[in-house]
């Protein structure tokens, strides 16, 4: 069944009381309905406000921070910038996951590379057919613009022409400004 490994991860996260989502090559597959390659690893999305409550939640499960690309355990410290990645590991089945910490104010979900792109909070989550939860192509994509791969590449064409007129708009702007250069830009008109 498509999607199998996403659907467990809804399931490990029910009760989980806050918001979350499914950031890479998932979420831009979720948008579009259908695994379009394969993928190596999972990530899920939170905000940086609700990392304790996670940990918390996932109390079973081994976390290591990354710093400077290395693992080291994570405890109950609040994780602050530049850090913005977690590993876990469920200690009794040991299913990975990566999680993303995702900046935000109180209206807008912040690019944590670029603090001056914006995006509004209220659109930030997208859910699939089936109640996947996934974040915003467009924002996705723009987490693909540095070190550019050739399955990001593949990602984007797949997604360009089905994106909405406001989201070509908000990406062209937001690639503009972090990465001016970057050959989407003329692919996206």
């Amino acid at each position: 069944m498509p999607f199998e490994q996403c659907k467990h991860i809804k399931t490990v996260m029910s009760g989980f009381s806050k918001n979350w989502f499914f950031v890479g090559g998932w979420a831009i597959d979720l948008f579009l309905g259908k695994e379009t390659r394969v993928h190596h690893d999972i990530e899920i999305g939170i905000f940086r406000e609700d990392q304790i409550e996670l940990k918390h939640f996932l109390s079973s499960w081994e976390f290591k921070k990354v710093v400077h690309r290395e693992f080291i355990p994570w405890y109950n410290e609040y994780l602050v910038l530049p850090v913005h990645e977690i590993h876990a590991i469920n200690k009794m089945d040991k299913h990975e996951l990566e999680i993303l910490l995702n900046e935000s104010d109180t209206v807008n979900w912040r690019f944590r590379r670029d603090l001056r792109i914006l995006y509004p909070l209220k659109s930030v989550l997208k859910y699939s057919e089936t109640g996947l939860p996934y974040l915003a192509p467009e924002i996705v994509l723009l987490y693909k613009v540095r070190n550019t791969r050739e399955k990001d590449h593949i990602d984007f064409l797949s997604v360009k022409d089905i994106l909405h007129a406001k989201q070509k708009y908000w990406l062209r702007e937001a690639i503009e400004m972090h990465e001016p250069k970057h050959e989407w830009l003329q692919l996206l008109g």
